[in-house]
């Protein structure tokens, strides 16, 4: 109950320093072996939302992935057939780059561009380039000091691993008294 409570305080203290009720804070996978729907609902509950649970209910592309791909051309046609078998699964890519960013924005299929370690400046640079619905996560190196500076950026969604991966436990006590009777 201390490590949940302190899970739900930290992601309140993250969801009010960003000061923009539009912008959605988010886990990550970053949890506890054995506690992870604990810890998600320990999110939920400090007003943040859930990335996702596993690697089942989302594709997430990361810069690995990419950089193993056979070119743009092959990385789009993959894109369309994940999006022809499974129609109703998100898919998100990583960009660290805005020339990635330029290009993502292009790929039919795309649902959300999770934008790696960028500058509030360069996240600006990268929501204006929107096409098709997209949505937008910063992540990398977010802190309670410029959680706000990066909500304004007008990305959609923040994500924090240390939401579940670094709170401090509320310490607090069960006191049990005897009741007559």
């Amino acid at each position: 109950m201390q490590r949940l409570s302190g899970i739900a305080t930290l992601t309140r203290e993250f969801v009010t320093a960003a000061g923009n009720e539009r912008v959605k804070i988010l886990d990550t996978r970053k949890t506890t072996p054995g506690l992870r729907e604990l810890e998600k609902a320990a999110v939920v509950a400090g007003g943040g939302a859930n990335h996702r649970l596993g690697l089942y209910d989302m594709v997430l592309i990361k810069d690995n992935h990419l950089a193993i791909s056979y070119g743009l051309s092959e990385f789009a046609e993959r894109i369309r057939k994940l999006r022809k078998a499974r129609p109703n699964i998100r898919i998100e890519v990583e960009a660290d780059r805005l020339e990635q960013v330029r290009t993502f924005v292009e790929i039919e299929g795309v649902d959300m561009i999770l934008l790696d370690n960028m500058k509030p400046a360069q996240l600006r640079e990268a929501v204006a380039l929107r096409k098709h619905q997209i949505k937008f996560e910063a992540s990398g190196g977010i802190t309670l000091e410029n959680v706000r500076r990066i909500a304004a950026t007008g990305v959609d969604f923040i994500s924090i691993g240390a939401l579940t991966h670094s709170p401090r436990a509320i310490d607090f006590s069960l006191e049990m008294t005897h009741v007559g009777g």
